[in-house]
């Protein structure tokens, strides 16, 4: 969430920015609305000085034998009339908070400007593979060996969601193994949470209340199925307040996710590109506002190591304005090459969200002994995705006689060299 005391102060280049993400939006109401709160608490605050003054008038003329039942009248009018503008302060200041509930993240300035279309290729890194042979489509390779069922995972579940078989169920345990020990043995504590959250750990997250239609909601609990541990670790520190000295704080965690949102049924999201279960390997940051990009830059490395470890030709992309997720202030995506179909899926997206999650969730931390609490910066990025990055593999391990090489680094738990 933004802080409202900046958009008092300078509405003009905060509505500015915002409006690269959603030219729509208008900060007009909210102005509005907090200006009707500041003016209701300024009344109300008049009002109970008036009361506590009357109240002790009222003594005095008491133990002096004075008639006070005018001034008890006026401090019943004031009674009612403060109860009734506390109803109102109730009503603008929810009101305030849900349409600064609705309002993405500032961009950062290093941020291109514009949709999917002005997202930036930073870098490329390895080679894209070129055999001299027929590269099939991840799915095609599946069916044919036997590795996916997606048929009886429907029976199951239904549509969309994956079920993986043999050797590649093998290879999927070691996806997440290798990952999670990867990041654990390079610093970040490890973290096994539970799979579903309340309502106030997603609101901190920011899946709510916009993303509400996108996530699995078990009503009779008022539990929510998660998308992301992101949204689960964001809430380690929630209400607290942090030493200087124990940031950064790095957590890498394994969860599955699930996700009611699953696209289109076009060629480009066959098999795993798109499912609403997939398990994934997730980063996460708490860190000093003065040191938090240079933390995204680590993070950013530390998701490639994994795909560099693997092998796998990837591009790195920075995010345009109009193609980040709410909470985020600069994204950059790490997508991997599939040649079944000749075009790049992200892997792995690495955001710095600096204060807008702990501005929610009121995680903050002391610069120094004894100073004002500010909020931390939290950042999370991939390490990585499975469902997408067994495509990868998939596609990109092919040989010539139709087999699958198993990545050096996932033979000891796969238990062969080839499928």
């Amino acid at each position: 969430m933004l802080d409202i005391r900046q958009i008092r102060e300078d509405r003009a280049e905060i509505e500015a920015r915002l409006q690269t993400r959603d030219p729509s939006i208008d900060l007009g109401e909210i102005v509005a609305l907090d200006e009707e709160r500041r003016r209701l608490i300024g009344e109300v605050e008049a009002l109970k000085a008036e009361r506590n003054l009357g109240s002790q008038e009222v003594g005095r003329r008491k133990r002096a034998g004075e008639n006070a039942e005018e001034l008890l009248a006026r401090l019943s009018e004031i009674a009612d009339r403060i109860a009734s503008l506390d109803g109102m302060l109730r009503e603008t200041e929810a009101a305030v908070d849900q349409r600064m509930s609705l309002l993405p993240n500032v961009p950062h300035e290093a941020v291109p400007v514009g949709g999917k279309e002005a997202n930036v290729v930073v870098r490329t890194v390895g080679e894209k593979p070129d055999p001299d042979y027929p590269i099939k489509h991840h799915l095609e390779i599946a069916e044919e060996k036997g590795l996916l069922d997606f048929a009886r995972a429907a029976t199951i579940a239904g549509a969309r969601f994956p079920m993986y078989v043999g050797a590649v169920a093998r290879m999927e345990m070691a996806l997440i193994q290798f990952m999670y020990f990867h990041h654990a043995d390079r610093g970040y504590v490890p973290i096994l949470p539970p799979f579903l959250a309340n309502a106030q750990s997603f609101y901190v997250s920011s899946q709510l209340p916009k993303f509400a239609d996108d996530v699995y909601h078990i009503e009779k609990d008022d539990l929510y199925l998660n998308p992301t541990a992101e949204s689960l670790l964001v809430n380690l520190h929630r209400d607290e307040i942090l030493s200087i000295d124990e940031l950064p704080k790095n957590y890498v965690a394994y969860t599955p996710c699930f996700r009611r949102e699953a696209g289109g049924y076009g060629e480009e999201e066959r098999g795993l590109i798109r499912v609403h279960q997939f398990n994934k390997v997730e980063m996460f940051k708490f860190a000093a506002p003065e040191t938090s990009y240079d933390e995204l830059d680590r993070l950013i490395a530390d998701a490639e190591a994994v795909l560099g470890a693997l092998g796998l030709h990837y591009r790195v992309v920075q995010l345009a304005t109009g193609d980040m997720a709410q909470q985020s202030s600069r994204t950059v995506d790490l997508e991997v090459y599939l040649p079944g179909q000749g075009r790049y899926y992200e892997v792995s997206s690495c955001s710095n969200c600096e204060a807008f999650q702990a501005r929610r969730g009121s995680i903050r931390y002391r610069p120094a002994p004894k100073a004002k609490p500010e909020f931390v910066h939290t950042l999370n990025g991939s390490g990585l995705a499975t469902s997408r990055l067994m495509a990868a593999i998939l596609e990109n391990n092919q040989t010539a006689d139709g087999r699958i090489t198993v990545p050096e680094v996932l033979r000891p738990m796969v238990g062969a060299e080839a499928i």
